[in-house]
């Protein structure tokens, strides 16, 4: 099945919706694609975003457009309606290209469990724990190898789909420790001969050293493959930086393709980083406050919360202590985790456990999410180590529910209904966890789900002093209406309507008109156009 199937069962509509900026054809006819790769010189420099807003801008034009990162490292992911798991930027730029998320666009995904380990993902599928050092070490080209292979044939289909790919590199392709057997950026560009254009960050300073110290440090091969850099979040009077732009292209002799303006309040899902700073306009009608722990995962959850002109959003980091202070918000939510026994501890540890039960007492609500959930209930047990050293530990004990990890992960995009106070509101988002939660005492079950099999099943837990939620669901606030009745069941009465799928697809049309803009388009259509096609294996 294609992404473009997949699309199609998703959206019905989109051949409409295409009409109007852009039809990408159909999915059956073989091409052979240009690829062009965005690299950065740091992490957080605004690849993932310039891939979307490019993704959107070629896809109005009508091109048949794919995202594609070969490899990522992220606990925000996505579920795809093939069954895998991906990298939540690149699902957010496969619906700039109005495609459904496919396992294709991000065949290799690294989910950090500790500081040494990650959780690797190989086309959608989890395959085990691996060790840092074996990974990324000497000893790792066999492994490497075989990602190298499977980031080649996920690529070898989407060309045959595809007249573009827009690729998106990894941190920075100056990692000098992580240079040989690199799949995520110059090893990857030097495999496939496909052009580079790097962009760099002029917010946090620095930004000539940067664009000149990482084209030093790359080989005389990978810098004759930068065709051009970008300057990204430029604040002030663009004629100030002129002379700064002229002195850049004389030294890296490359052209400067466009200088992007920093967009107040862009509101796009992130790839991985959090900002625990970030808070909503203030309003204190109604407070939320969201911990954070250090394995935080899908944070993309509080989006709508984070948008709602009702609602003054807060994070709080777990591993700073809590002064013993009754916390004043109305909501507390526990979000997902990757490390849900570790992440549990350092909760406990730091007191966060008291900082929840004494908001329970003064009546305020709680809800968890996935990992979250698990912590709510008597007992998360790990009998085969699925997230480090096999063992058992303690939950809040707020819910009537224990959790045994297990190695095999559950991934589903589902829909359905959830029912509080009475009330009905449709919702539908994906669940992602390894683990099985059991009632052990009879309780209500909210939500009223289906898979995409077709199969409905009761989920999620609600205490019997229905103070307390928790669910697998990931999605729970992005229907307005589900999101209405969450806050309404919370505390929060005739809450104005949020709709953040509207409001992404309205960032991703302001994303890709700064670029049309602020980007020589004409100078990167010409990038396009002198890069030779691949003619990938028919056999792949």
């Amino acid at each position: 099945m294609t992404p473009d199937d997949l699309s199609n069962q998703r959206n019905p509509s989109k051949q409409s919706k295409q009409g109007k900026q852009g039809k990408q054809g159909n999915s059956n006819q073989e091409t052979s694609g240009n690829i062009l790769m965005v690299q950065g010189t740091t992490s957080d420099a605004g690849k993932s975003t310039l891939v979307a807003g490019l993704c959107r801008y070629f896809a109005r034009q009508g091109r048949r457009v794919a995202p594609f990162k070969p490899q990522n490292m992220a606990l925000n992911s996505a579920v795809t309606l093939d069954g895998g798991e991906i990298g939540r930027a690149q699902a957010l730029q496969a619906e700039a290209c109005y495609l459904a998320p496919h396992t294709d666009f991000n065949p290799i995904l690294l989910k950090p469990n500790s500081d040494t380990s990650s959780q690797v993902i190989v086309q959608g599928k989890a395959l085990s724990h691996m060790e840092a050092q074996t990974y990324f070490g000497k000893d790792s080209q066999g492994y490497r190898t075989k990602a190298m292979a499977a980031v080649l044939d996920s690529l070898s289909r989407l060309e045959r789909q595809y007249e573009l790919i827009l690729v998106e590199g990894a941190g920075s392709p100056a990692e000098i420790n992580l240079r040989e057997g690199d799949i995520a950026n110059m090893g990857f560009a030097e495999a496939v001969d496909c052009p580079v254009i790097l962009i760099a960050d002029i917010d946090k300073g620095g930004v000539f050293a940067h664009i000149v110290g990482t084209l030093a440090l790359l080989s005389a091969s990978e810098q004759a493959r930068v065709r051009g850099v970008v300057i990204n979040r430029f604040r002030g009077d663009i004629s100030l930086l002129k002379p700064g732009l002229d002195w850049l292209e004389a030294r890296i002799d490359k052209p400067v393709l466009g200088v992007l303006p920093y967009l107040n309040d862009l509101h796009l899902e992130a790839e991985d980083a959090l900002d625990a700073r970030q808070v909503s306009s203030g309003n204190t009608r109604f407070r939320v406050l969201v911990l954070v722990f250090p394995r935080i995962s899908n944070h993309t959850d509080f989006d709508p919360l984070r948008l709602h002109p009702d609602i003054d959003f807060r994070y709080q980091q777990v591993n700073e202590a809590y002064d013993g202070q009754a916390i004043d918000v109305d909501l507390i939510i526990l979000p997902g985790s990757k490390s849900v026994r570790q992440d549990l501890a350092i909760m406990v540890e730091q007191g966060w456990d008291r900082a929840l039960k004494r908001h329970l007492r003064y009546g305020g609500k709680v809800i968890g999410i996935c990992g979250g959930y698990q912590m709510l209930g008597l007992a998360i047990e790990d009998p085969q180590g699925v997230e480090g050293e096999a063992g058992d530990s303690d939950g809040l004990g707020l819910l009537p529910i224990v959790t045994e990890l297990t190695p095999n992960k559950h991934l589903a995009q589902v829909k359905g209904t959830i029912n509080l106070a009475g009330e009905r509101a449709s919702i539908a988002g994906y669940e992602i966890h390894c683990g099985r939660s059991t009632l052990l005492s009879k309780a209500t079950k909210p939500l009223v789900l289906e898979s995409d099999e077709g199969n409905q099943f009761n989920e999620g837990c609600l205490s019997q002093d229905d103070q307390i939620l928790g669910s697998y669901l990931h999605g729970l606030f992005d229907s307005p209406e589900a999101c209405a009745l969450l806050l309404g069941w919370a505390g929060l009465s005739s809450a104005a309507a949020v709709d953040p799928e509207a409001i992404k697809q309205a960032q991703l049309d302001r994303l890709a008109d700064t670029l049309a803009e602020h980007l020589d388009m004409a100078r990167l259509s010409a990038i396009l156009a002198e890069t030779p096609l691949r003619r990938p294996n028919k056999n792949n």
